[in-house]
């Protein structure tokens, strides 16, 4: 008898740490579908976009609703949405910023397309905030004289 309640007991108990630990595993996610890339490669993998996404808010120190909408019915960001012009900006910038790699540092894309080496990055002008002061004539040294 006393065997059987020790025998329950331990079985007990390791089946309620079997399920807190498998309550506390990371869950396997399907990553969401991509929709609306206009500059990006349309293969490009969910996890190198949002990479990519991390790098420009860092670079102009922003977050996601800086460029992207949040849904007014379900409250969640609508990442394929071009309702804000800075998401249309920042594909402008993107696209500028390939072109001045390719032209003058030589920059060569990768398997999916996407730029490999960079001269220039959102963070040269940029500095962490969104919109970088201009600075005038004035302030870069005596005016050149033709």
């Amino acid at each position: 008898m006393i065997f059987n309640k020790k025998f329950a007991a331990t079985t007990a108990l390791i089946a309620v740490v079997a399920l807190c630990v498998a309550a506390t595993m990371p869950q396997q996610h399907e990553p969401p579908k991509l929709v609306n890339l206009k500059v990006f490669p349309k293969n490009v993998p969910y996890r190198v976009l949002d990479h990519q996404m991390d790098e420009w808010s860092d670079a102009l120190g922003v977050r996601c609703n800086f460029c992207h909408e949040r849904n007014a019915q379900t409250g969640r960001m609508d990442f394929p949405s071009d309702a804000k012009p800075e998401k249309t900006t920042a594909r402008h910038m993107f696209l500028m910023m390939g072109k001045i790699n390719k032209k003058y540092f030589g920059a060569k894309k990768d398997s999916l397309g996407m730029m490999m080496t960079t001269g220039v990055n959102c963070n040269t002008c940029h500095h962490g905030v969104a919109f970088p002061e201009i600075k005038g004539q004035q302030e870069h040294g005596p005016e050149v004289k033709k």
